[in-house]
Order: C-alpha cells, then structure tokens, then sequence
C-alpha cells in the first residue's frame, strides 16, 4: 500500500490536461499558414495555381459587346459568315461530303448505313431478298397501273377495287413466307443473334416491295444468285 508522501509523490510525476485539450507544449507553428501550405504545393508544380476567375477569363477570352443598332447586328453577322467565296465553297464542300456519304450508304459500307440497315444480320437477309424474284415487288407498279386505269374508266372502278384486294392478299402471302424464310436462313447462319421474328420478317417485307433499282443499300447479288 502507498502511504500519503509516496501518493502525493506518484501525483505529482503525472500530467492532468483538461478534457478535450491536448498538451500546451504541443503548439501549433504560427508561421505555417495556408499561403505557406499552397507555397509548398505550387513549390512541387513549379508554377502558381492560377485563380479560377483568371483561368476561365483566359479561356473564354474577351466578350465582345452587344450591337447597339440593327445594322450593327447585320454586319457582325456578315463578317462571321466570311465572304461570298467562302460561303460557296463551304456549301460545295458539304454537298460533296453528303454525296459521299450517300454513296458509300448506298454501297453497304455498314459505318454509313442506317441503324435499321447495320449488322451482318440485316445484311444477309437483304442479300436473300435480292436474290430473288419477289410478288410483293409488284405492287407499286401494279397498284399504279390499276390506279390509271381506275381513273381512265371510272365504270371498271369496282373490277379494280376486286382486283386490288385480291393482288394485296396475294402479296401478303408471298411476303409471310419471305419472312419464315429469312428467319429460319439467319436462325441457321447466325444462332446467338436476337435480330429476328417479326421485326425482321417486316424488314424484308418492306424491301421487297420496293422496286429492285430503287433499294437502298444497293443490291449486292443478283436475282437467282445463291446466297
């Protein structure tokens, strides 16, 4: 047991600090501020950190003041179009970059097609379409023709109403089976594809009725080319 000089003693050899604080020897060093602190890391850059107001300044550059008048307006507009020249040669120039770009769409160039034409999918079951010699690609020509003649005789009307109903059912049988077709030609080729069913069925429907020349991408095999 300690007796009342040795406790005393033990006391005295222990530092109390208040609670919350920490030792009064343990100051902080008044000469280490915040500029010193970004000093220290401009220091390791070896520039200054520029402000965000003098860095979007120099970015965005000087503004230019609103016009005051309308004519001021029309001539800023003007200079920013640049001369007559340029201007015909900027309007050649993008003409020329379309006509390309149609060209190389129309040739199955798979980066300038359409979403609905891109993918080797798409363009197997083109190629079958085009491969062969299709009813449904008789209807525009054959609807035109009974359209002609409908208005040339208008006592035949009801003949060619029952003419044109009996053409469309027709064609509506040629182009499910086209459809069945496709699909189970792309199940075969391509078995982890999910591009098929009735979209697909619809999209060689659609191209088989229009007429061969007018197709777009252009057909890469001829009628009665084996795919």
């Amino acid at each position: 047991m300690f007796t009342g000089g040795q406790l005393s003693n033990s006391l005295d050899s222990v530092k109390l600090f208040p609670l919350g604080s920490s030792d009064k020897s343990e100051k902080v060093d008044p000469e280490i501020t915040e500029s010193s602190i970004e000093d220290t890391v401009n220091l390791g850059k070896g520039r200054p950190t520029p402000k965000r107001r003098d860095a979007e300044g120099r970015r965005r550059g000087p503004v230019a003041p609103a016009p005051l008048t309308a004519k001021e307006a029309r001539a800023r507009r003007k200079a920013t179009r640049g001369s007559k020249d340029d201007r015909k040669q900027a309007s050649a120039e993008r003409r020329a970059a379309s006509a390309e770009r149609r060209a190389r769409m129309l040739a199955g160039e798979d980066k300038y097609l359409l979403p609905r034409d891109k993918g080797p999918v798409r363009g197997f079951a083109r190629d079958i379409v085009d491969s062969r010699r299709n009813l449904v690609g008789l209807f525009m020509p054959l609807a035109l023709l009974l359209i002609v003649a409908m208005f040339l005789t208008p006592a035949l009307q009801s003949i060619v109403t029952l003419a044109m109903l009996i053409m469309m059912v027709f064609m509506g049988i040629d182009g499910y089976l086209l459809g069945r077709r496709v699909n189970n030609q792309v199940r075969e080729r391509f078995p982890d594809t999910a591009d098929g069913g009735f979209k697909l069925g619809w999209y060689t429907f659609v191209r088989a009725s229009q007429i061969r020349k007018m197709r777009a991408p252009k057909p890469r095999v001829g009628a009665g080319d084996a795919v």
